[in-house]
């Protein structure tokens, strides 16, 4: 399986502005030279850089930080990814702001285990109620993403990193008003450094079946703010 170099920069050019620093991290992820699984980070500022990186890479996940890192921390593998040691992730002290709500619709499901196609449908139909239930009260348009195993809103924001629980409790909000047995609006994202599905790359949680396949993560519309 290879990553979508187009998608993985069209996507970091529409939630990362150019030359901002942001993590890129590998979840038991091997490459060509170590086939052991481990954890590989890197900090990039060229999202060119940023595909041609993570294309040798087969991981159960790679994330991004789509909020700005401190840009010092480049000098910690600079435009490249390398196995992560203590202390080499990204903490909510190294987010310059937040310029993200982050809205993860995830199916019910037993962990480590990849969605089913109708589990997969029925958390993307759960976004898009949401999306438009926040249309109807006035919110802009957000980017609406495929995680590959359920659906992601990211709405623009300009605020500090500490944001006073603001955006913690609007989760909180959404995971009581559209959460249920099927799917859940993930209350765990509000931190400033949570990472995010890197779009154009594999979720590849479990094996690969017929009923649980592998799916890459992908951007299914981008008309923000509009």
């Amino acid at each position: 399986m290879t990553s979508d170099t187009i998608e993985i920069i069209r996507a970091s050019k529409l939630i990362i502005p150019h030359g901002r620093v942001v993590e890129v991290r590998a979840l038991e992820a091997t490459t060509p030279d170590n086939r052991r699984p481990r954890q590989l980070t890197g900090y990039f500022n060229d999202e060119a850089k940023v595909a041609e990186a993570v294309k040798r890479i087969v991981a159960k996940g790679i994330y991004f930080t789509p909020n700005p890192v401190n840009p010092a921390l480049l000098a910690r593998a600079n435009n490249r990814m390398k196995d992560a040691g203590k202390g080499d992730s990204t903490s909510d002290r190294d987010i310059v702001q937040r310029c993200w709500v982050l809205i993860d619709g995830d199916p019910v499901r037993p962990a480590g285990i990849s969605s089913t196609d109708a589990e997969h449908e029925a958390a993307l139909d759960r976004v898009c109620t949401i999306q438009s239930e926040l249309s109807r009260m006035g919110w802009p348009k957000p980017i609406i993403g495929d995680s590959g195993n359920g659906g992601h809103l990211l709405y623009p924001i300009h605020l500090p990193t500490d944001d006073g629980g603001l955006v913690e409790r609007c989760l909180d909000a959404l995971a009581a008003m559209y959460g249920d047995a099927s799917v859940l609006v993930d209350q765990a994202v509000h931190n400033p450094s949570r990472i995010w599905k890197l779009y154009g790359t594999w979720a590849c949680k479990g094996d690969n079946t017929v009923d649980r396949p592998h799916r890459i993560a992908k951007i299914i519309d981008a008309q923000i703010g509009r």
